[in-house]
């Protein structure tokens, strides 16, 4: 499986991104899942979920001082890459 994710370093803090569909988003429980799906791959990292609207607009969910940080920044300011996962 393929997935879109960023990881950042920001004031001291490692985290990574990864996208997802928007109802995972939307559904704490779905989204702790998944949030825990992706762990091996970015270990010991706080990890926050992105989705987009029919708009564009992202929609984060994760760590409340991660997700006030991207909410201020542009998605085409992060450094997305392609991840396999097994």
């Amino acid at each position: 499986m393929k997935l879109q994710g960023a990881v950042i370093k920001e004031q001291g803090v490692t985290f990574a991104i990864v996208v997802v569909k928007k109802h995972i988003v939307d559904s704490q429980a779905q989204s702790q899942n998944t949030a825990g799906s992706f762990a091996t791959l970015f270990p010991g990292m706080p990890l926050v979920l992105m989705a987009q609207d029919g708009r564009g607009v992202p929609k984060y969910r994760g760590r409340r001082d991660i997700v006030k940080f991207l909410a201020n920044i542009h998605p085409s300011q992060i450094p997305w890459k392609e991840y396999t996962v097994n």
